[in-house]
This record gives C-alpha cells, structure tokens and sequence, in this order.
C-alpha cells in the first residue's frame, strides 16, 4: 500500500493552516504593517477592554454572584485565589452551576487530594456523558456541518436525539457496553458527533482518528486500543481533490483482530463502499430504525475518551480520559472563559482526532450549536471560512496560531469582506500566537471581540491558560490560568516564580486529569510522562511566564528551548518576529551542536517570488535583535522547500534537529510529511 503521504501531503487539522500553499490561496500577500509600526505597541495597554455591559452579562460574574464564594472582591483574580484555595467548593459550585445531570448524588467532592495521581473526585455521583450534552430543554439547533464543496447538513435537537438513539441501538445490537471501545475513522461531521454520542450514551469508549491519518499511523493508534466496532468514511475531498479511503479501511479491518463490525459512512460512493465490504453495516441504514434514547449511567471516573499522543519519539500514547472529568471540565472553559450562552453558534476549524474537537461537541451542553466544517480552510479561497460564519451568524470563531498567520498573508482582511455582527470571541491554539496575529485581529476581522490564545493539550483534554470575558486582551499573552487549576512557574530548582521564564506546572489535582495511559497497568509511564521532575507536581513540558498582568505567555516547548551560551530562548520568541517578513510563509528553528556549544539555526520556507539573500537574512537578524536580544540572532539562516509537521500539524523541531545530527527519527509515520526531512540532512551550510 502506497504511504499516505504520497497521496495527501498536507493534513487536514493544523498543518493545513500554516503550510499553506499557492493553489490554496494565491500568491497575492496583503500589504503589511511595516516592522516599525509594529514594534511601536505599548505591550502595557490592553487591545481589548470588555465593556461594563459585557462583563455584567457574562456567565462568569453571574456565577461570581452565585457561587456563594467568600471573595475579598467581586473579580476575576479574587475568583481564581478561591478556586485553587479552597477546590472543594469550587467545583461543588461548578457542578450545580452547570446543572450536572446524574442519576445518583456524590458522596464527596475530593478525595486524596494530596495524591497526583490518585485524587478522586465526585465519588459516589453516576452519570452519563452524552445525558448532560443532549438535555431535552435546550432547543437551538444542534449541528450545521459543511464540507470544502458546500455541502450543508442541519440537525435540530430532536433530530440528533433520534439519529443518537438509532446508532446506539445498533451498537448494543453489536454487543457495545460500558468500557467497550468504538473506534471513528471519520470526517469532521454530524454522523461523527452522532457515533462518539451513542457511544457515551451505552457508557462506551470514543476514539478516533482523522482520514488523513496513514495506515501505519492509524494502527499506531487504533490498533493499541481493542476496538469492538469501527466507524470508517469511504472518502472526503480536501483542497478539492476527492480521496479515496477504502484501501486503509481495509488494511485497518484486516489489522484489527478484535474488531466484531465496520459501519461505513458513505461520503462518496455508497456502491463501491458496499462492494467492498459486503458485511458492513452502512451508517444511513442505522438510522432506519426508531429506537428509545437510554443512558447508562456510569462512575465518574468511568473512560470516555482515547486520545493521542503525536507520536514523534515512539509509537503515541493512549490517553484516557473520563466522562464526569471532561464533563465538567470542559463546560467551565466553554461557559466561564469563552462566555458560551444557549443559542451561540460555536466554530472550530479541527480534525476529529484532535483535542480541539472534543472540546467544540461539549458546546452542546451549554444549549450552543456546533459549526462543523470539513476540508481546507482555503478552499477555494482565503474568504470561504469567513462567508459561513456571516451566513451562520457565528458566535465563537476558533483556530490555530498558524491561520491566522496564513490569513493575513493571503491578503483577506474580513473586516473588509463580511459581517462579523454576531463575533464574540476568536480563539487560537495549537501553537503560540504571535503578537503581529493580535494586531491583525484586531484590525483586520474586529476591534470589539476577545481574542483568548488559550493553551492545554490532550494530556488533559482542557486548557492551563484560558480566555475570560471580564479581562483585558494584552498583546502576546493569554489572559489568564484557569479557573480551578494551580497553575504555576517553576524555575530550575522548583520555586514559583512570576515574570520569569521557566516551566509551566500544575501543583494540585484537577478533574480532567487522565484516568490512565492505555497498556499502562503499573501507571509508570503516566508517572514518567507528568511527574518524574517535580514530585506531585504536573510538569507539563511548556516554556512559560506569568507576567505582570497575571495572564501567561507560552514560548514553546521545554524540550525543544534552545540554549547558546547558557540562555534558555523558547522557540517561540524567534517564531513571533520572523513571522512579520511577508516573505516568509513559516520556519522552524534548532539549536545544533557546535564547537563544544549549541548555535541557533533557522530554516524557513519562503512565500512564492521571494529570495532568502543576504538582505533579508540581515533584516531577520536585526529585527531578532532588537526585538529579541542579540542571543536570539541565528547564525544560520536557510531555506528549505518544506517544513515537517505532526499529523496534527504541529511544527517537529525535535525531529529536525535529529536529522540535522544525522541521527535517527524515532516515527517517522506520526508525520504528515516525513519527506520533508531530506531537506535538512547533510547540508553543507551546516559543516562550517
């Protein structure tokens, strides 16, 4: 079987948003701020202030006015003190803040929470996941789905109620019960939602993988987990290409031994999925029979998720995680930090395999309606995300670091093109956001709206650093931790510290903390993972700073932090400046091993008509310079065709620096384009 890599290069998550290309989106750049004119912001004065009326009718004071805390003052920061204080009654308050549905009452909020792991929460309760996200009383619509052709699908509330209880219906009909595993090779659409909800409903096991996953990529991953049944697309379209998925289909079905059914879910042609798998359930005649919605109910603990690891140092980790965890966990960030309120249509540009789309489906606990889109968020145009979301009145606009890079450098500005009246909120993750990207939100999309770089991760399927609608917008940073999470900096020898940079660490237990690592029956790889460098103590691996104004800056991963002469530089601090050159579409940087040192190499990949001369390399330098410090200056600047990314499209710098050592990369196969790592090996820029 060819490598997927050979048939689909760019992933449809992440990497589509920053490795844009020219039939994506043109080779017309926007004119651009000049460097000057940026560099001039006073990174004191906010860009955004919410307005008296916003803050008063945000959920968040509302539940400041509710919760019953004792605050020393009505505001965010005395909220989050109580909340890592005195956790108990924080999240006894976000339980019935939330209106949480169980069947039986908790016998305590916290117990062991001296323990981490090993805190256990809400002992007692029974739940069920998809329970709380299909409450009968919330009545907007529940899904608007496109795919990159405009193809619209619409589901009322009743109607995904019903389409839920015919697929579970099915899947008890295949013997799925608690703790069985369902596994999705699937697009980001409604039939996704419905499969992942059916399952929750049985009390079952969720995971999935997006299709442009390979095969050895999926079975890194699928086939780790002992999947009962498998939900497979026959295909989707992506840039408008139509991709064909039977053959991985097949591989994975001949791979699982355990797998008892295939459900395809026609997307292209329903006769040849037919004729390939004769034994195959297809998705549409699942919903032919009318079935009663039930809910088991199900431990608070009790798995609900697999997710993964990207996999780049060995074959990806399975996360599991747990339906009351989430649950509660995700309706503080989507009600709390995103301000979501019933009827608010909420968009997430992600694949179902990722993090993100997780999160986005839990909106639907708060009454929201899910956009979902499928395919290139380029196709045909840089104005096509846009269109939808004046046409759908959007409410949430969420995305990664790397399109809206890519936006403004296809020259959209959709403050010129559309009407963005509903916009509350845009969201960015992923990687961090850049301050030139602040700048161009707000004044290319909309002066009045919350932009939250947020930051988290699948470790906990939540966010450490979140959004708030009753703070300020500073430019770089995140707003602020997040409520219930002791989120603090470690400096080398474990002391906190504030306005240094150092390691991003959670100092007590929070409900959304994995139930397990898969195939882990002793939990030393969960130990290893989180706790091995500072005891009870999460240690999440990102180079941060609590700044001044209490919210959080992320430059980048603490094991890809560079260190010329003994200075720790997070990557994202070189990122943040060379990402204001129009010339550049993107870059990765590297500390390579040097004359008994470490020297800074940066690799870039140039926008269509532009040259890496010497000119150029000497304006990135100066502006590294003066913007950065003379230490962030590289002393390679190179060019390359290509950068590599994880399928979930995250830039591998670990991986480029392995290969620039002439060393071994450990998986090549979490990678959506594993060829693009032949443009770093033995060049001779880097023998002198």
């Amino acid at each position: 079987m060819r490598r997927w890599s050979d048939i689909n290069r760019t992933s449809s998550c992440e990497a589509s948003f920053a490795a844009v290309r020219d039939d994506e989106i043109g080779s017309r750049i926007a004119p651009r701020l000049s460097l000057a004119r940026r560099t001039k912001h006073d990174m004191s004065a906010p860009l955004w202030i919410p307005s008296a009326e916003r803050i008063a009718a945000s959920n968040m004071q509302r539940f400041i006015d509710t919760c019953g805390a004792p605050l020393a003052a009505r505001d965010y920061a005395s909220l989050y003190a109580w909340s890592v204080d005195e956790p108990s009654a924080f999240w006894e308050a976000a339980w019935k803040f939330f209106d949480i549905r169980s069947s039986s009452p908790y016998t305590s909020v916290i117990e062991d929470f001296d323990r981490m792991p090993g805190a256990r929460w809400f002992e007692g309760a029974q739940l069920n996941f998809a329970e709380n996200l299909l409450k009968p009383e919330h009545t907007a619509t529940a899904i608007i789905a496109y795919d990159e052709t405009g193809r619209r699908t619409e589901l009322s509330r009743d109607e995904l109620r019903r389409q839920v209880a015919s697929v579970a219906h099915a899947l008890k009909r295949y013997g799925v019960g608690p703790g069985d595993r369902v596994a999705g090779f699937l697009p980001n659409g409604a039939e996704t939602v419905v499969a992942m909800l059916a399952t929750a409903s049985l009390g079952g096991i969720w995971s999935a993988c997006s299709p442009d996953f390979g095969t050895d990529g999926l079975l890194d991953r699928l086939g780790q987990i002992g999947a009962k049944v498998l939900f497979a697309t026959d295909g989707y379209s992506y840039n408008g290409k139509p991709i064909d998925s039977l053959e991985r289909v097949g591989a994975l079905v001949a791979a699982l031994d355990t797998l008892e059914q295939l459900v395809i879910v026609p997307n292209r042609d329903e006769r040849a999925a037919r004729s390939a798998f004769p034994d195959a359930d297809l998705y549409t005649d699942l919903l032919e029979t009318a079935a009663a919605l039930e809910f088991t109910q199900v431990p608070f603990a009790q798995p609900l998720y697999i997710l993964y690891t990207s996999g780049t140092t060995g074959i990806p980790k399975a996360i599991v995680h747990g339906a009351g965890g989430t649950l509660i966990q995700h309706q503080k960030e989507l009600e709390l930090h995103v301000d979501i309120k019933p009827g608010d249509v909420v968009f997430y540009f992600t694949t179902c395999g990722w993090m993100m789309w997780h999160w986005l489906v839990s909106s639907l606990a708060s009454g929201a309606t899910l956009l979902l889109y499928d395919g290139s968020p380029f196709h045909p145009g840089p104005a096509h995300l846009w269109e939808i979301a004046e046409r759908e009145n959007l409410a949430v606009f969420g995305t990664s670091a790397g399109y809206l890079s890519a936006l403004e450098k296809s020259g959209f500005e959709p403050r010129k093109q559309v009407s963005a009246g509903a916009l509350k909120a845009v969201l960015s993750t992923g990687s961090p956001l850049s301050p030139s990207s602040f700048d161009f939100v707000y004044s290319q999309i909309k002066q009045d709206v919350q932009l939250s770089s947020i930051a988290g991760g699948s470790d906990l399927i939540a966010c450490f650093g979140s959004g708030n609608p009753m703070l300020p917008v500073y430019r770089g940073e995140l707003q602020c931790r997040a409520l219930g999470l002791d989120v603090a900096i470690f400096n080398d020898r474990g002391e906190p510290v504030r306005e240094e940079k150092g390691e991003l660490v959670c100092r007590a237990p929070f409900p959304s903390m994995p139930v397990a690592f898969w195939n882990d029956p002793d939990g030393s790889m969960y130990h290893k993972a989180y706790f091995e460098r500072f005891p009870n103590v999460w240690n999440h691996g990102d180079y941060a700073e609590i700044t001044a104004h209490d919210g959080l800056i992320i430059y980048g991963r603490s094991d890809a932090v560079l260190n010329p002469g003994g200075v720790r530089i997070g990557t994202a601090e070189i990122y943040r400046v060379v990402e204001q050159f129009e010339e550049i579409a993107e870059s990765v940087v590297i500390g390579q091993d040097w004359n008994d040192g470490l020297r800074i190499v940066l690799f870039v990949k140039l926008q269509p008509g532009n040259e890496l001369d010497d000119a150029l390399r000497d304006r990135m330098k100066n502006a590294l310079r003066s913007q950065a410090s003379p230490r962030h200056v590289p002393a390679k600047i190179l060019d390359v065709p290509e950068i590599p990314r994880t399928i979930s499209g995250k830039v591998v710098e670990l991986a480029v620096r392995e290969v620039v050592h002439s060393r071994e990369v450990a998986n090549l196969d979490a990678l959506a384009n594993p060829e693009a790592l032949e443009h770093f090996k033995s060049r001779p820029e880097l023998a002198v």
